[in-house]
């Protein structure tokens, strides 16, 4: 992965960020979109994040290695499924 300075991180556009608001998880480019995708996992595993964020940060993630020309299998965003009772 790039090494991404706080320099360089801090000049970076707030949409080239999973979370613009909270400037996290940059993703200026493909390894750093593919990494992003596993922390937000790790992140939603743990609590730490809700649903609706995990599944932003993977839909920015899927348009930058979408865009860089990588295959965007795994990741793909948390569904809501309805609770079914068993008999």
């Amino acid at each position: 992965m790039a090494v991404l300075t706080t320099k360089r991180r801090k000049s970076l556009k707030k949409g080239t960020f999973g979370l613009p608001g909270e400037r996290k998880y940059p993703m200026p480019d493909k390894a750093h979109a593919a990494n992003a995708k596993a922390r937000a996992k790790q992140q939603l595993d743990k609590g730490n994040i809700s649903e609706s964020e995990y599944n932003r940060i993977i839909a920015k993630a899927n348009r930058v290695l979408e865009r860089a020309g990588a295959k965007t299998i795994s990741g793909s965003p948390v569904k809501k499924t309805a609770a079914k009772g068993r008999k």
